[in-house]
């Protein structure tokens, strides 16, 4: 059957004025299934138990399930979800309750194919794409976690997690829809509290512009030059640097939405005075952007190092000294695979 939540809104409204029932049962069906968590059709108590039976007898209504949780002794919490058809995905709310910022890291895919040789994810291949409520019920259902944990509710939301966003483009952009819809017709999360990251497909950020994206933008970049680029990412064989800066000029053009490099410092490889000159040089380009330094998280099975702090600090310094706007992110929940590139459904 198809899933309820695949209808729109206005299709949901015909649904019922053609089933004889009034207007505003689509809104009370709409709020159940974007904005108040509903796991199931018993939930939608202001809802007639004759409509209910209906709906359950023509749509199927798919909503996660909780499978493991594992906290960290920092405060991160992965949660690892159980989807309808079972496959197993993982979100992580990390918290830095000085700063009273509160971000869930969700997922979009499934494990991923762009096989990046630091990432555990890209181990896994792709196996299918989050539909959009999968993604939006990651937030919802790791915000009351939130909430019990913390006494609050989630600050902010990254598209971090398993799988490449702009590879499952639609389904992430209607997740971003029904995520900042305001309530009670969707969660009210502003735009500018979220960000998606990229490995760098050009053409879909273009495309993000070119659809009037609101959110932040942030690049995996992880290496300044295409030689080092094309040895641990892939995809830069048909992205290459040169394509992606036109891209992201293009996108500032048009949207002057926050753009970050994600650069993760791997010892010996990146972290040199070169590598710095080449990233400073990426910097001046003719949109403003901030680099955000992250610690390696071994995945094993590869020969990669955390760079040592005395080189990363340097290399962060030496960005600085030529005004880049830089912050080194120290990795959270490492003890439990909740760290960048760590996501990948251990048991």
């Amino acid at each position: 059957m198809k899933d309820i939540r695949s209808l729109s809104y206005s299709e949901v409204e015909s649904l019922f004025l053609e089933w004889g029932e009034p207007k505003f049962r689509a809104k009370q069906l709409y709020e159940w299934l974007w904005s108040k968590g509903a796991t199931g059709w018993d939930m939608l108590t202001n809802i007639p138990k004759a409509l209910r039976t209906r709906l359950g007898e023509q749509y199927s209504f798919h909503t996660l399930l909780e499978d493991k949780v594992q906290h960290s002794w920092d405060g991160t919490i992965k949660t690892r979800f159980l989807t309808h058809d079972g496959h197993r995905i993982e979100s992580v709310l990390i918290p830095v309750p000085d700063d009273q910022r509160f971000t869930v890291c969700v997922s979009t895919q499934v494990g991923c194919s762009l096989t990046c040789k630091f990432c555990a994810t890209g181990k896994m291949g792709r196996e299918r794409n989050l539909d959009p409520w999968e993604i939006v019920d990651q937030v919802t259902l790791v915000n009351k976690q939130c909430n019990e944990a913390f006494g609050r509710g989630l600050t902010n939301i990254v598209y971090m997690g398993m799988g490449e966003p702009l590879l499952t483009y639609a389904n992430t952009m209607k997740s971003i829809e029904h995520i900042t819809k305001p309530a009670p017709m969707g969660l009210g999360m502003s735009p500018s509290r979220i960000t998606v990251s990229t490995a760098g497909i050009a053409k879909m950020i273009m495309k993000l512009a070119d659809d009037g994206f609101r959110s932040n933008l942030a690049l995996s970049l992880h290496a300044a030059d295409d030689m080092k680029r094309n040895e641990i990412m892939p995809i830069n064989g048909t992205n290459n640097l040169e394509a992606l800066m036109s891209a992201l000029e293009y996108f500032y053009r048009k949207t002057k939405n926050r753009i970050s490099y994600e650069y993760i410092a791997f010892d010996q490889f990146n972290d040199g005075p070169e590598d710095a000159a080449k990233l400073i040089m990426l910097c001046r380009r003719r949109f403003p952007v901030r680099v955000n330094i992250i610690e390696y998280n071994p995945i094993g099975g590869e020969s990669f190092e955390k760079s040592a702090d005395e080189r990363l600090n340097a290399f962060a310094a030496r960005l600085a000294s030529h005004d880049v706007t830089v912050t080194v992110r120290r990795s959270r929940g490492k003890d439990i695979d909740a760290a960048c590139g760590q996501l990948a459904n251990k048991a």
